[in-house]
């Protein structure tokens, strides 16, 4: 291992892409503490994040907690990442922009155009609910009391909106950019290295203060080191399971030669939505959360509204409450695991193009019972692969009530960060930035990491 990281250093050009990448991750954390213009830098410090707040938590921990401190860089990466979403989902429907899409290179920037078109329309919506949120704990709304009062400076109320609005996007833009560079000069995979260092980035705070504040004893820790590692082991494997079909082709001509082609496969991944359904289902769970609360704001101190909401907390203390989110929750991951997975793979398209260049499932007709049998295997994997995720998303809650962790202490908030979706990530981009250092290293004649556990080829 130390002398695969010494190879590493010892290439110059492998060397500097790697001093590259890091410098731009520090920048991006050096700009998560550079505060809007407006807001109290003094204010900020005192404001604390419960990760188990709904969207407010989710964002701020992608974001490296860049959110409530109310950053220039406070939205992250998320617009982004939202803009690609929603055009992946835009394609299936026009058929013009699958087209372009097939054009080769040019296609790929078009749409990417429009997809960094989309990310400023959302940063400029989304900015606009993070200076309502600054407005609202600055100065109260309706009947509730400002939260922290004087959190923006009383001299730069009339021209804060669109001073924030230009700092949000102008931050979200750079984060942009620092990703492309990344990607370009760096060891690659700049979007997801920015969101693995959001993540990352507030474990040293969590680890002190759960060590320095939090009431759990040895043992529980104990326990909970062992949890991450087996979530961690498993998350790998989620990530890695791959069910290889194997396809035969017909003989080609090769020269003035008939010669048999070789076997191949095609490798179906068991989990090949990855985190976008926890992703969805997060997000549509917290509709209905939302729109209570406001009603609730609107409509006067009535107590079934507390009973509603209940309902939607994974922490309430009446058992058949909780088990009533666990059971919509998980219900949604697997619908979602099953929409995405739909999205992507098109059964009659890979059965059309199979049957086209002469390639069969060894059994099976070419044609529509290949696509029988594609849909058959990827509903068969698709099913465990969405309780995995289900789990995992689930992991945190039920980790932090076994613990009895409080969800917003540093044991609750380094239990959010090994659950879910920011575990995927975690393990899911470091798993490709080794797959594409050692690439590096063995295109250069050098063992890469996984020099002992390559796997052996069947007699």
């Amino acid at each position: 291992m130390f002398q695969t990281i010494a190879n590493i250093f010892r290439i110059p050009e492998l060397r500097s892409k790697i001093f590259f990448t890091i410098g731009m991750l520090l920048l991006f954390r050096m700009g998560t503490h550079v505060t809007i213009p407006g807001i109290n830098s003094l204010i900020v410090t005192g404001i604390t994040a419960d990760p188990s707040e709904g969207f407010l938590g989710m964002v701020d921990l992608f974001a490296g907690g860049a959110l409530l401190k109310f950053s220039i860089f406070a939205l992250g990466i998320m617009p982004y990442i939202s803009s690609s979403i929603i055009m992946q989902l835009v394609m299936v429907l026009i058929p013009s922009l699958q087209k372009m899409q097939k054009e080769g290179e040019e296609g790929r920037k078009k749409i990417q155009q429009y997809t960094k078109y989309g990310t400023l329309l959302l940063c400029a919506i989304q900015s606009l609910a993070v200076i309502q949120l600054a407005n609202s704990w600055s100065t109260g709304s309706g009947n509730s009391p400002a939260k922290y009062p004087g959190l923006i400076n009383p001299s730069v109320d009339s021209y804060f909106l669109p001073l924030a609005m230009l700092s949000i996007t102008t931050g979200t833009v750079l984060l942009i950019w620092l990703g492309e560079q990344i990607t370009e000069r760096g060891i690659g995979n700049g979007i997801s290295l920015i969101i693995f260092a959001g993540i990352i980035g507030r474990m040293p705070e969590a680890l002190i203060s759960m060590f320095t504040s939090d009431t759990s004893d040895a043992l529980s820790v104990l326990i909970l080191l062992i949890i991450f590692v087996a979530l961690i082991a498993l998350t790998v494997i989620l990530t890695q399971g791959v069910r290889r079909v194997p396809l035969n082709y017909g003989k080609q001509m090769v020269g003035r030669k008939m010669v048999q082609a070789r076997s191949q496969s095609i490798p179906f991944k068991v989990n090949s939505a990855n985190v976008m359904p926890i992703i969805f289902a997060s997000s549509l769970i917290l509709f209905p959360q939302t729109i209570v609360q406001w009603l609730s704001s609107k409509g006067g101190q009535w107590a079934g509204w507390a009973v509603i909401m209940d309902y939607f907390n994974p922490f309430s203390q009446i058992w058949y409450h909780s088990l009533f989110y666990f059971i919509i929750y998980t219900s949604l991951i697997i619908f979602f695991a099953y929409f995405y997975t739909a999205i992507q793979f098109n059964p009659q398209e890979l059965a059309d193009n199979l049957k086209k260049y002469g390639g069969f499932i060894p059994g099976v007709r070419p044609g529509s019972q290949t696509k029988e049998m594609i849909e058959k295997i990827l509903n068969r994997i698709t099913l465990p692969g969405a309780l995995f995720l289900a789990g995992l998303a689930l992991a945190p809650y039920l980790i932090i009530k076994f613990l009895n962790l409080g969800s917003n202490t540093g044991g609750g908030t380094l239990v959010y960060t090994f659950g879910g979706t920011s575990l995927l990530i975690m393990v899911g981009v470091a798993l490709e930035t080794l797959k594409q250092i050692e690439a590096q290293l063995l295109m250069r004649n050098y063992e890469g990491f996984m020099k002992k556990t390559k796997i052996k080829g069947r007699a």
